[in-house]
């Protein structure tokens, strides 16, 4: 009598066989993401450096801004000693002012693009605030050239790039160079009389500009 055949031996490696591929797609998927993760973790960390690096920088453009003179591998000169007269609302080469009445006003919830009020210097440009984000017309600081590049920029407004009035190194591996701005403020500090407050926000870029961190400190001098 012959031998018939069901078939079942065939269908259980198909579908073993399917299994398989499943879990194959499936590791490759995980490896994959977890990838990705560790690049964008690694991207932000590259940020935050940057904007550790600019925070630093705008401390010393605060302490060692030298009247008339350009420093080594700097954009631009202060020209003076940085004074409260400098500082205006336009953010002019990275120096804020407002009153405290009009940040006592301010109202991030509700600012947009097409509606701000009084935005704050630091705030996203989105929401009114005053970074300028036309990079290009600010001095342009390359691992190429660095000295004196663009000195007809140097009346910008918005965040000045990392060592455009210090000389400080540029950043490698990242989309564009950090920036800073410095707001002024006039307040009472226990054991002294009325002096003056900067607050300093940075902002670092990553290999790709649309990761941004923006850190802040408080600059009050000696």
């Amino acid at each position: 009598m012959p031998s018939t055949q069901s078939g079942v031996s065939l269908i259980m490696v198909l579908l073993f066989l399917v299994a398989i591929t499943g879990l194959t797609v499936w590791a490759a998927r995980q490896s994959m993401l977890g990838e990705g993760m560790a690049r964008n973790q690694l991207d932000l960390e590259i940020a935050r450096q940057a904007a550790e690096s600019a925070l630093r920088d705008a401390e010393r453009d605060l302490k060692n801004a030298t009247p008339g003179v350009t420093l080594t591998n700097a954009a631009c000169s202060r020209g003076s000693v940085i004074i409260p007269a400098k500082f205006d609302a336009t953010c002019t080469t990275g120096l804020c002012y407002q009153n405290d009445a009009y940040y006592a006003a301010s109202e991030w919830q509700h600012n947009s693009s097409g509606n701000t009020v009084n935005p704050e210097p630091w705030w996203p440009t989105g929401k009114g605030g005053t970074w300028n984000d036309e990079f290009k017309s600010k001095p342009s600081r390359t691992i190429a050239t660095t000295t004196g590049a663009d000195s007809d920029k140097c009346d910008f407004k918005g965040g000045v790039p990392l060592g455009t009035y210090t000389g400080a190194p540029v950043i490698r591996g990242v989309a564009i160079q950090p920036e800073y701005l410095i707001e002024y403020f006039k307040r009472s500090i226990p054991t002294r009389q009325e002096s003056a407050v900067y607050r300093i926000t940075a902002r670092g870029f990553g290999y790709a500009q649309r990761t941004q961190v923006v850190l802040q400190t408080t600059f009050v001098p000696e």
